[in-house]
C-alpha cells in the first residue's frame, strides 16, 4: 500500500503521539502510581511496607522536607532505622521526582510580614 504526502504525514503524527518516549511522559509504575527512575523500587519496598503509595505521590517537597518526614515516622510512627545508603536512595529519590512544585501554594508569610492582629487579645486575668 503506497501513502500519499498528504495521508503520511498526520499518520506519523498519530504514531508519535502515542510513543511515549518520544512525547516526554514519565513512565509510572502501575501499582503504585510511582515515577519509574532511579531508586523508584527502594521506595515501594520500604514506604509501602507501612502506607500507600498515594501518601508519597500526592506529595512534594525538598530533600529537607523528606528528611523530616521520616524523621517523623521514625520518632513516632514506628518507622525503623535505615542504613545510611538506603536512606541516600530513598531521600535523592523523592527530592528528585516529588519535589517542591511550582504550581501551588504559596508558602506562609514570615511573621514579620504579617499585618497587625486587628482583634483584641486576652494579656491576663483582671
Amino acid at each position: 500500500m503506497k501513502f500519499s504526502g498528504e495521508l503520511a504525514m498526520p499518520m506519523l503524527g498519530v504514531v508519535l503521539l502515542g510513543t511515549p518516549l518520544l512525547s516526554g511522559a514519565q513512565q509510572t509504575d502501575p501499582a503504585t502510581g510511582l515515577i519509574k527512575a532511579e531508586g523508584w523500587e527502594t521506595v515501594r519496598n520500604n514506604c509501602t511496607a507501612c502506607h500507600s503509595a498515594d501518601l508519597v505521590t500526592q506529595n512534594s517537597g525538598t530533600r529537607n522536607h523528606w528528611e523530616n518526614l521520616i524523621r517523623w515516622m521514625q520518632d513516632t510512627q514506628g518507622l525503623w532505622e535505615f542504613q545510611a545508603e538506603t536512606e541516600e536512595t530513598i531521600l535523592d529519590y523523592l527530592s528528585s521526582n516529588y519535589g517542591p512544585k511550582e504550581d501551588t501554594r504559596r508558602p506562609a508569610l514570615p511573621r514579620t510580614l504579617m499585618p497587625d492582629n486587628p482583634y483584641p487579645t486576652v494579656t491576663g486575668s483582671d
